[in-house]
């Protein structure tokens, strides 16, 4: 069994931000609307933040992680509708 249709899944180790710095609102939130390329939160790892972006354009419906946590490898992190 793999993501449900619509995940955007980790294409790395690494812990997740939500927003580009401390107390900065977050990328993006449930409800909001992105277009294909527009970053949906960054992955740290060795101490690089990767941007992970939009696959597709469409309607952000679950954030599937925390601000600050470690993620794996094709774990889902945002569902877009």
């Amino acid at each position: 069994e793999g993501p449900r249709p619509g995940a955007v899944t980790a294409p790395m180790v690494g812990v997740v931000y939500l927003s580009p710095e401390p107390g900065a609102p977050a990328f993006v939130k449930v409800g909001d609307t992105v277009a294909e390329g527009d970053t949906l939160l960054l992955i740290e790892a060795m101490k690089t933040f990767n941007p992970v972006r939009a696959p597709r354009s469409g309607k952000v419906t679950q954030i599937m992680v925390a601000d600050k946590t470690p993620v794996e490898f094709g774990e889902e992190l945002v569902i877009l509708e």
